[in-house]
């Protein structure tokens, strides 16, 4: 019995059905993006259904899952994804040299890139990105969120400086040094542990909390930490200066728990490192506070900005010099095009400061020190 050859009919036939498929499986894809994209356009219901429903049992069912693993899973699959693209793109430039891209195949590759990221939106905003669209921390609170005067900054300031001041003062004394990576994450652990007793919403189990594979990159991009909402995990950079990384911790932890939004994780890993008793969180976060509400006012009195600055004990003006050496010995030029690509993507998900949404934190605190009376 001989065998027939295929024939170019036949193959043309297969390529129709399968860019028939491809159609179909994007039709299917664009509903469910549209449908996810109508569902957030109500906080409410946001936070409701997803935010304090559904989602705490996709955290810690990630958690449980990957962080066990004493690497970050996610850093890798990060790393395959990004050779993936540089690989499809080598082979794309490659075929339209050689003259072998047809009208055909090209509508077949758009379908198929658009398929791609379609499956991508749907996955992140499934796993965790419907969060950005939640009601928040300031409602779980009870904040009343209003447009704060110069008043205010300088009096958060001034608070700040002798937080800023009285902890870096404790370390110095008590001659503290700075705990492992293992270490941090396990009182970063015991922080949130503390902080559920006051605010049962911030429970965390199981924990997940990794060293960043990428950190000598994020030192360029300038990224000390990130959540991968894909695989749960938590990636902090730990090659940035010490007293960076608790905040940094804190606030990945933060993400963690489904505060989407820059300001609200700086805010909620805020309200867990000072939940604790452990000074070293304290410093770390009073001093990242400081920061961003001293920027803020520098905007409305630099001259008053700059007092409170002065105002800094000696051991802390160290620590900033060091931080700026950091910052001077990793600039590049691609930092600023990593930032305002960083910048769009914030935009896109509900903070239209962009990169200086993570100043933000700074109403939260004022909300926060009206209502309670202390930071």
């Amino acid at each position: 019995m001989g065998l027939r050859a295929v024939g170019p009919a036949f193959i043309t036939f297969r390529a129709d059905m399968k860019f028939k498929k491809s159609l179909l499986c994007t039709l299917v894809l664009v509903v469910l993006a549209v449908s996810i994209h109508l569902f957030s356009l109500d906080p409410v219901l946001v936070e409701r259904r997803y935010s304090t429903g559904i989602y705490p049992y996709i955290g810690r069912g990630l958690r449980y899952l990957l962080g066990w693993l004493p690497f970050s899973l996610g850093d890798i699959l990060y790393g395959a994804a990004v050779l993936w693209l540089i690989t499809k793109l080598f082979k794309g430039i490659r075929a339209v040299l050689k003259k072998k891209v047809t009208g055909q195949s090209f509508l077949a590759g758009l379908v198929y890139a658009l398929n791609v990221i379609l499956i991508i939106y749907i996955s992140f905003n499934l796993l965790w990105g419907i969060n950005y669209n939640r009601v928040g921390i300031a409602k779980q609170l009870g904040l009343k969120m209003e447009k704060y005067s110069t008043t205010d900054l300088k009096k958060l300031n001034e608070m700040l400086v002798e937080k800023v001041n009285a902890s870096k003062q404790m370390l110095v004394e008590a001659k503290t040094s700075y705990p492992t990576k293992k270490e941090l994450f396990s009182r970063i652990n015991r922080a949130y542990q503390q902080a559920e007793t006051v605010y049962p919403f911030l429970q965390y189990q199981p924990v997940s909390l990794k060293p960043s594979v990428w950190s000598w990159v994020g030192n360029y991009m300038g990224f000390t930490g990130y959540y991968n909402p894909f695989t749960g995990e938590a990636q902090v950079n730990t090659l940035v200066p010490k007293f960076l990384q608790p905040f940094t911790t804190s606030h990945e932890v933060a993400h963690q728990l489904g505060y989407a939004k820059e300001m609200e994780a700086n805010f909620v890993g805020y309200l867990a490192a000072t939940s604790s008793t452990d000074t070293l969180l304290h410093y770390s976060v009073y001093l990242d506070l400081f920061m961003y509400s001293n920027r803020n006012l520098f905007e409305t009195d630099s001259v008053s900005a700059k007092e409170f600055r002065k105002q800094l004990i000696p051991a802390v003006q160290e620590d900033l010099k060091e931080w700026k050496r950091f910052y001077l010995r990793h600039r590049n030029p691609i930092e600023p095009l990593w930032r305002w690509i960083y910048g769009v993507y914030l935009r896109r998900n509900q903070q239209p400061q962009g990169v200086l949404s993570y100043d933000e934190v700074t109403g939260f605190l004022i909300a926060y020190y009206k209502k309670a009376g202390k930071i």
